[in-house]
């Protein structure tokens, strides 16, 4: 059987029993159509996940473990069955994302075991030319099994760079460089994604997706050897149907562009479960919290930013928290009426009351019928997209809770925005009117600690190599005054984050009065700004110091870049991609001082242009095709 792994014995550990994998194979190697991933099986090493680099051959990580921690007493399962290598070819559309047509292709071959008590498991592998997915089925039974543990672990060549984030319930901190897998000497536990380079042009992004109902979400433990990073369920016992599946273990393979570029995280997903997606429209959005430190308490302070959100076109205004208090004039049914009256459609804000329960309104989305009722009254007084906070974790309860919001969301033809919440894992395929997800170490930080403001920079160059690969981010960017807390990043590095984040909900952070005051080319830059994205592609950039993407919305191409370093960096920006006639070239760029906006316009036959940027600074070229 060609390109086949087979293995004899696979060890799914029960109770308390060690695990142990014994396997012989006739074929010991599975690859990506491209042939340049494969996963290679050695008797004393177990696997390898191999990159072919143009002429080199780069160990990129082992799967020095794989099975699961059943209840079952009976440890041994042997293999009975070998599906042969199957072609995997999937072709879908996205409303919002990265790109709008996502095609992919992969090798598949799934693994069947079985203990002498009748019990099967199914591990499914797949070889991307963009990556590696697996994941565990346990075909149907008649009673449940319960799964107690993961023994998956991936394992790195030790002292290679890698970026990781401590793992909290609400996944908002640094992604810091390492190479020693150690945090500040407070715990080896890390959120999904986790980045590594294995070599000088080789990279792996670790996560997972595709959580299904009934399912845990997980994050990576390195506490036992600090190169070997093991998957950790959030529950210590789970419950599975018969006809589980666990999620999707994946790990994203290639150049710093296959990492950014990637899909494999939607590719990997459910594909979408609603029929009329006409509803869903991305957009930018004008967003209260971050110049106040408050919500929409005050009915006057609400008018000021629908204001805004007229006066620059943008289809949205975030209704924030305490609504359900709102004075100084006026209450949710005023801010509703002259939403109307200014054409903009109003989102607006819920504590999902499953954490910390301090801010307003509580208990309106806890239960189906509580839920059916709400969402019903929103969309007759006008409400077109719920933003939900404060999750508490990744548990199986948790994850129905989102699975439950997005579903009977989409019944009422309502957005979805989870702050305080858990990654994206690929549901803003299955469920589209999942416009964004917070997950991030945002602009909201301003108000909260100084600590932002000396590493934004730097921050905000590694999010595209990490956090932004998986899914959209709610960063809430673009910020030109100051929170409670200054920000030193340039005007233009702020502006470029539009761009760079890739949101279909983008809020913008600051008060109206700091876009008021740009030029009114930059205001008519944000006025028509795209979120939703034909195509995206990484041009340059290293995590920590500098990034330049391309994105691509109907008759224009985006590039932007930011600057993580405390030095003034000179970009060159060669634009042969482009294949298409250029009308116009217009960049905006950091002035000497940092602190506004250069305007130029350059010829529309140019092929590359040469940017200086000031230390944490940026740029954003608009490149508007001719038709």
């Amino acid at each position: 059987m060609n390109n086949l792994m087979i293995m004899k014995y696979f060890t799914i550990i029960a109770l308390l029993c060690l695990s142990c994998i014994s396997c012989t194979m006739q074929n010991n190697l599975l690859q990506s159509p491209n042939g340049k991933i494969a996963i290679e099986y050695h008797a004393e090493k177990g696997f390898s996940v191999i990159y072919h680099s143009g002429r080199d051959k780069v160990k990129m990580m082992s799967l020095p473990e794989i099975g699961l921690k059943t209840s079952d007493t009976d440890d041994c399962f042997k293999l009975i069955s070998s599906t042969p290598v199957t072609s995997v070819v999937d072709d879908y559309e996205m409303l919002t994302g990265k790109r709008r047509h996502c095609h992919n292709e992969a090798n598949e071959c799934t693994y069947r075991f079985e203990n002498v008590k009748g019990l099967r498991v199914d591990l499914i592998f797949r070889v991307y030319n963009d990556g590696i997915a697996f994941r565990y089925h346990l075909p149907k039974t008649k009673e449940e099994i319960v799964v107690l543990d993961e023994y998956t672990a991936f394992a790195f060549t030790p002292g290679i760079k890698r970026w990781t984030q401590k793992f909290t319930v609400g996944y908002e901190g640094f992604y810091w460089p390492n190479t020693d897998g150690v945090a500040d000497n407070e715990g080896r536990e890390w959120s999904f994604p986790t980045l590594f380079q294995p070599s000088d042009s080789a990279f792996v992004l670790l996560t997972e997706a595709n959580i299904l109902r009934d399912n845990t979400g997980a994050y990576l433990t390195n506490a036992a050897d600090s190169s070997i990073y093991k998957i950790k369920l959030s529950d210590e016992r789970l419950i599975c149907p018969s006809g589980w599946y666990s999620p999707w273990r994946v790990a994203i393979i290639g150049t710093l562009a296959d990492i950014v570029e990637s899909t494999l995280v939607t590719d990997v997903s459910e594909p979408c479960k609603i029929q009329d997606t006409q509803w869903i429209k991305p957009g930018l959005v004008s967003w209260i919290y971050w110049a106040y430190n408050h919500g929409s308490k005050d009915y006057q302070i609400v008018k000021k930013y629908i204001d805004f959100a007229a006066d620059f076109d943008l289809p949205y205004m975030l209704i924030d928290w305490e609504w359900d208090a709102m004075g100084n004039g006026g209450n949710l049914n005023d801010a509703m009426n002259y939403c109307k009256e200014k054409n903009v459609t109003p989102l607006i804000w819920y504590n999902s009351s499953t954490a910390w329960c301090d801010p307003t309104p509580l208990y309106r989305l806890n239960t189906p019928e509580v839920r059916d009722k709400e969402f019903e009254w929103l969309k007759e007084i006008g409400i077109q997209g719920v933003k939900i906070d404060f999750f508490g974790g990744d548990s199986i309860g948790t994850m129905n809770y989102y699975i439950d919001l997005l579903e009977d969301a989409a019944r009422h033809k309502l957005l979805v925005n989870f702050h305080g919440a858990a990654i994206p894992r690929g549901w803003q395929r299955t469920y589209p009117n999942l416009m964004s997800v917070e997950a991030v170490y945002g602009s909201e930080w301003y108000n909260n600690k100084p600590t932002l403001t000396d590493n934004a920079a730097w921050h905000n160059c590694t999010l595209p190599f990490t956090r932004n690969v998986i899914g959209p981010m709610d960063y809430t960017p673009c910020t030109f005054t100051n929170s409670q807390h200054p920000h030193i990043t340039t005007d233009a590095h702020e502006l470029a984050l539009l761009v760079i984040f890739e949101s279909a909900l983008q809020h913008l952070a600051d008060r109206p009065e700091g876009y008021r005051q740009q030029p009114v080319e930059v205001q008519n830059f944000i006025r028509y700004l795209p979120v939703a994205w034909e195509d995206t592609r990484l041009l340059s950039g290293y995590p920590a110091e500098s990034v330049v993407i391309a994105r691509k919305s109907k008759d224009s191409w985006y590039i932007s870049g930011l600057n993580g370093t405390e030095n003034t960096k000179s970009f060159r920006v060669n634009l042969e991609f482009i294949k298409d006639s250029i009308q116009l070239i217009q960049l905006f760029s950091d002035t000497t001082d940092g602190k506004q906006i250069k305007i130029e316009n350059s010829a529309f036959d140019t092929k590359e242009l040469n940017i200086e940027c000031q230390p944490r600074g940026g740029f954003v070229v608009w490149v508007k095709l001719r038709k």
